[in-house]
């Protein structure tokens, strides 16, 4: 669970990314806290021939970060409310991301809890990590770390466990408005964590 994932992992084709993502333990160090979370779902966002994607029309202030060097993390602010992290991929100047959509937990639970509760309410496990905004909160993820380097210290992706064919299934990415036909939406079958059936 220790070795991180070269920048050569991350500086291919965004589907190839998107599918070996799964399985990998992403991790997230908060001065004593450490976070730990397998990947069971992510969406691939394809940049200039891909209208769902924030880098489509071009770059900006906003989406710079992915058309920069492939292993960064990508982090925006959505709905006015929530943060999102993607994993930058493909070679500088084409932009590519992989939206981490939902992690299991394994390390760092009670804190994760405590990202997540309002109002001294309980939350049930399951609802912990099932969705890209829940995640970035349980996680501390916030607009700072956008472009974070995942090979230093602070936020990194290890090898995990791995996924064979038979375990992820794909579907359409979920809440856009364009693009909808494609099946760039990866999962593993059955993961409790997985943010829709």
């Amino acid at each position: 669970m220790t070795r991180k994932l070269p920048r050569s992992f991350y500086s291919r084709p965004t589907l190839r990314v998107a599918r070996d993502l799964l399985g990998k333990y992403f991790i997230r160090r908060a001065g004593r806290f450490v976070f730990v979370g397998k990947i069971v779902e992510v969406e691939a966002y394809r940049g200039s021939i891909d209208p769902a994607s924030h880098a489509y029309r071009g770059k900006t202030p906003r989406n710079e970060v992915m058309f920069g060097e492939a292993g960064h993390l990508y982090v925006y602010f959505t709905y006015g409310m929530h943060f999102c992290a993607n994993v930058v991929t493909e070679c500088p100047g084409k932009a590519g991301a992989v939206l981490l959509r939902a992690l299991e937990p394994i390390r760092g639970l009670e804190r994760m809890k405590l990202n997540r509760t309002t109002k001294g309410r309980s939350l049930d496990l399951f609802q912990l990590t099932n969705g890209p905004a829940k995640f970035c909160q349980a996680f501390s993820i916030v607009r700072n770390d956008n472009g974070t380097d995942l090979l230093g210290d602070r936020i990194y992706i290890t090898e995990g466990e791995p996924v064979v064919d038979s375990e992820v299934s794909r579907s359409q990415r979920v809440g856009i408005r364009t693009g909808r036909d494609k099946k760039w939406r990866y999962f593993v079958k059955g993961n409790l964590w997985v943010s829709r059936p």
